[in-house]
């Protein structure tokens, strides 16, 4: 056969076992809450060429030759006969370990149930849902959305039940199901929405999802609804205190608050992954998910400084502008916000350095930071100037970094790009709080200096952490494999 049509065929080839991947990976999401993912790429309702285009980069990533679609296909399939606890588990991960290890596919079923072990069985592990009500419906309530119901699965974790906005007229009901159904940034929305305008909701993929009007908080009886003990994210921004946010624990139907931006005074700025666990969640019920460039420079601080030990540095941030700018020069309560957005690039002040220090107290004092706002929709980009207390190479902090990203506890925090033509439109829609551009990072002769460049999608990553943060407070996250 002609190298053309072996080739070819073998392109077929892959084509019916990606399709065969995908019907498992629906089986398993659907009927038993397991998500399969290749190094945190979704495998769930994705095209079969993009599943294929995956696997591609799993092998450079990993510099695995051996792994292709018809290895997971195996995997998968004997996954779906072993009785597993509802996880998210990365198949490449096993992948990888499968071809190192040098397992014989005839012990599929055992290397499975090896790495598995502690998610065998469901007898100690159930999975109780949890209402969710978005306040606000902007930028971050329609991503927060559009993510709460791609990840609905069984329906045993989160569960959108209410909007809440200042309004809810039919015409006010009928665009905002519009800005949730095509988005200038992030695409269409990957299902099917319906404005039941006679009962003021949205059915969402079979969710039906109240849509409220109200003025405050406090007006709204969420049991009337048939919501209960919900966990309620506010994205407003409007309170960020403690007293202020507690208005809405006065609201009927209302368990725990979660602001989508920095919280002041002692509300408890979080970034999942690094300083979740250190707050009783049975006890505190009022939360802050920082900001997106927080959850971004954070988990490169972290993994850094416990490597090499920092001893100061600088942040820069080079952010796309947001809703808080002029669309054309106008007046601004501050300093160059006034100027066009979309036109200028705008120096800007950030809180980064004094919220690092709120969940990287031991950085207390070290860090300094700036922001320049830039002329593009979204997508941005931290710039880290560390110097550190022992000298290091390019290699050893990629390599550090690289760790980060394929395993350990911040895997769905960190990825790490080894592209050469990365640019800020490559990285909209990453699920990741950050994308080390492995390829820019720098460091100076004598070692002891290093500049780090992470890219972040400052709407969808950051919402992406806004929703992992919201299922561990809610009790709703399943085990893991990464």
């Amino acid at each position: 056969m002609p190298q053309f049509e072996q080739e070819l065929q073998l392109w077929i080839n892959k084509e019916k076992a990606a399709i065969e991947l995908s019907n498992v990976v629906g089986h398993l999401w659907l009927d038993k809450s397991i998500e399969l993912m290749l190094f945190r790429r979704p495998l769930f309702d994705v095209s079969i060429t993009e599943i294929l285009n995956d696997h591609l980069f799993a092998k450079k990533y990993v510099k695995e030759s051996n792994l292709d679609v018809f290895l997971t296909l195996k995997l998968a399939k004997a996954l779906s006969e072993i009785e597993i606890a509802p996880s998210r588990i990365d198949i490449g991960r096993l992948a990888k370990e499968f071809i190192e290890e040098k397992a014989d596919e005839k012990d599929i079923d055992l290397f499975l149930k090896t790495k598995l072990k502690n998610h065998l069985g469901h007898e100690s592990f159930e999975l109780k849902p949890k209402d969710v009500v978005l306040y606000g419906f902007g930028r971050i309530g329609r991503i927060a959305a559009r993510i709460l119901i791609g990840n609905a699965g069984k329906g045993e974790q989160l569960r959108l039940r209410a909007i809440v906005t200042r309004t809810n007229s039919d015409e006010d009901i009928i665009k905002r199901a519009s800005l949730l159904r095509k988005d200038s940034i992030h695409g269409k929305f990957g299902g099917t929405i319906i404005e039941d305008l006679e009962n003021k909701a949205l059915i969402i993929n079979g969710h039906i999802v109240k849509m409220i009007a109200a003025n405050s908080p406090a007006e709204i009886n969420y049991n009337d609804y048939g919501i209960k003990s919900a966990l309620l994210i506010d994205n407003t921004g409007v309170w960020r205190d403690r007293e202020g946010l507690s208005a809405h624990l006065k609201s009927t139907g209302i368990d725990k608050i979660l602001l989508t931006a920095p919280g002041k005074g002692d509300v408890p700025n979080i970034v999942h992954g690094i300083n979740h666990q250190e707050f009783d969640i049975s006890k505190e019920r009022i939360y802050s998910a920082a900001s997106c460039t927080t959850n971004a420079i954070v988990p490169v601080l972290k993994v850094t400084d416990d490597a090499f030990g920092i001893e100061d540095g600088h942040i820069e941030t080079v952010h796309a502008y947001t809703n808080d700018q002029n669309l054309l020069d106008n007046f601004h309560k501050k300093f160059r916000r006034g100027r066009s957005a979309p036109l200028n690039m705008v120096i800007t002040e950030t809180g980064a350095a004094s919220a690092v220090t709120k969940i990287l107290p031991e950085l207390d004092g070290k860090l300094t930071a700036n922001a320049v706002r830039v002329p593009v929709p979204n997508a941005s980009l931290a710039i880290l100037h560390l110097g550190f207390s022992k000298k290091v190479t390019v290699e050893e902090v990629n390599e550090t970094l690289k760790r980060a990203a394929l395993e350990g506890n911040l895997a769905e925090q960190i990825d790490f790009s080894i592209s050469t033509e990365m640019v800020s439109s490559d990285i909209v829609g990453n699920p990741h709080a950050l994308i080390v551009d492995s390829k820019a990072t720098l460091v100076s002769k004598d070692g002891k200096k290093a500049v780090i460049y992470a890219w972040y999608d400052n709407e969808y990553g950051y919402t992406r952490q806004v929703i992992r943060l919201s299922k561990y407070l809610s009790g709703v996250r399943r085990l893991r494999y990464y």
